[in-house]
């Protein structure tokens, strides 16, 4: 894989550390985060979060207190 150096503000580095959801996060995984926060939803996604607030709206789906209980656990 190659590499290549960006130049950066200082200001921008603080930025980008504050983002950093681990220590030890490079700056290149907390860049992709921001490029995939700012992607449209795929059709497919949009596709499952209708499904899914249909089911909600028709009550059909289980809460995770209810699952507990079913399955006994705490």
């Amino acid at each position: 894989m190659a590499l290549t150096t960006i130049q950066i503000t200082q200001d921008l580095q603080q930025e980008l550390n504050k983002m950093k959801l681990f220590a030890r996060q490079t700056y290149e995984e907390v860049i992709w985060d921001v490029i995939e926060d700012t992607k449209e939803l795929s059709e497919q996604t949009k596709r499952d979060i209708a499904k899914a607030r249909k089911e909600i709206a028709e009550d059909k789906f289980i809460t995770l207190t209810d699952l507990k209980k079913k399955y006994d656990i705490e």
